[in-house]
């Protein structure tokens, strides 16, 4: 199979963040850097999909519409009763290949999982957008779709809502349970991507022989890492350190999700060091940022202006420069530079939440006082989803 345009030895962030920053750590643990030539066995999932989600949309959602389609499949989930046979058993087909409850799962993983994403209360917040989304940014091609599906236009103020709905609602306790919010938007996200996928294909110009499928198995993949691998990374720079139990807990959680999603379970790590591996190939075969890379942060950087809270315009312009200072603090002045995010001198004064993030942490002694993080942590990420959404949804 002919390697698409995109597929190229990484020079700048990703390459900077493997040799000077923190991925020299994390490379350690695998005892060095991976081959970059095992990549090479890696580059047929820049061709692969979701192929099963993309038939349920073209049976149910291209027919009665995106709203509809929805509707359809929150039904099925939920068990409700409607009168569309068709469509039932459609699902029936769909979900076939992806039992909710498979033998591989393990709950209690799962629990340690989704209460190290609450624990990290607004810092794990902050992690996710100035750190793993921003983050994202640097390569050119994971992000091409938003540019073609009209993703810039629509602004990040969107984007960033439906973001931390997704965080909140699936790593709440027994978020992940037929019935609850999370699983419906596990799914409603998964009928989306696919929704995306077949509208570029078949109404722009996109040219998969050079950027690969949109929406594609490798760069779903590296997404999944992203929540999982860089968003633990991320809270370590701050001081929020998991043990061992949560690390385990963390990867199975987001593995679950990832099958959820559709990447193919034996894509998926089940450790740190598997997924240390796992990104580290996919990122150093990105194509450097470009110039729809840089607007797509820009936007993101444009964000709390843009939004309806803080109620004050000067305290939205605030907030701009707080998350400007975490972008710089997280991802370090090299990959901020790449994705020309200004230095501020103002937002310096952000620093007080990772202090106080430390100061939390150290009080994490026994497992009472780590559900008490939990609770308090997950009541913090509640609050802003609540924001969120009266403000800006």
């Amino acid at each position: 199979m002919n390697k698409p345009y995109r597929y190229t030895k990484n020079k700048t962030s990703f390459a900077h963040f493997w040799e000077k920053g923190v991925g020299k750590e994390l490379l350690r643990k695998i005892g060095g850097a991976p081959a970059l030539t095992d990549a090479d066995q890696f580059t047929h999932l820049l061709f692969a999909w979701d192929k099963d989600a993309d038939q349920a949309v073209i049976d149910i959602y291209l027919k009665k519409g995106f709203k509809e389609g929805n509707q359809s499949l929150l039904n099925h989930i939920n068990a409700s009763l409607y009168a569309d046979d068709n469509c039932r058993e459609i699902w029936k087909k769909f979900f076939r290949n992806v039992p909710i409850t498979p033998e591989w799962l393990d709950k209690e993983k799962l629990n340690l999982g989704s209460e190290f994403c609450r624990r990290a209360g607004l810092s794990g917040l902050i992690v996710l957008r100035d750190y793993c989304l921003m983050g994202g940014y640097e390569s050119a091609a994971i992000n091409k779709p938003l540019i073609f599906t009209g993703a810039l236009k629509k602004g990040a103020v969107k984007r960033l809502t439906d973001t931390v709905e997704f965080w909140v609602q699936i790593t709440k306790e027994k978020g992940l349970e037929i019935g609850s919010e999370g699983l419906n938007q596990v799914f409603l996200t998964r009928m989306i991507h696919s929704y995306s996928r077949i509208n570029i294909l078949q109404h722009t110009d996109w040219d998969s022989r050079k950027w690969g499928i949109p929406i594609n198995t490798w760069d779903m993949l590296a997404t999944n890492l992203g929540f999982s691998l860089i968003f633990m990374t991320g809270l370590r720079l701050i001081g929020i350190k998991p043990n061992q139990k949560e690390i385990e807990g963390l990867f199975h959680f987001w593995k679950y999700i990832g099958y959820l999603l559709g990447i193919p379970l034996e894509l998926l790590p089940n450790t740190e060091e598997e997924a240390i591996r796992a990104f580290y190939l996919w990122s150093m075969t990105q194509l450097d940022a470009d110039e729809d890379s840089r607007a797509l942060a820009n936007a993101l950087r444009e964000e709390p202006v843009l939004a309806h809270y803080p109620k004050s315009p000067l305290y939205r312009k605030m907030m701009r420069e707080v998350h400007l200072f975490y972008n710089h603090y997280l991802l370090g002045e090299y990959s901020c530079k790449q994705l020309r995010l200004p230095k501020t001198t103002i937002g310096r004064f952000g620093i007080v939440n990772f202090w106080k993030a430390k100061k939390q942490e150290a009080k994490i002694i026994d497992e009472g006082t780590r559900q008490k993080a939990i609770r308090e942590g997950g009541m913090e990420q509640e609050q802003v989803r609540q924001i969120y959404q009266e403000y800006n949804s």
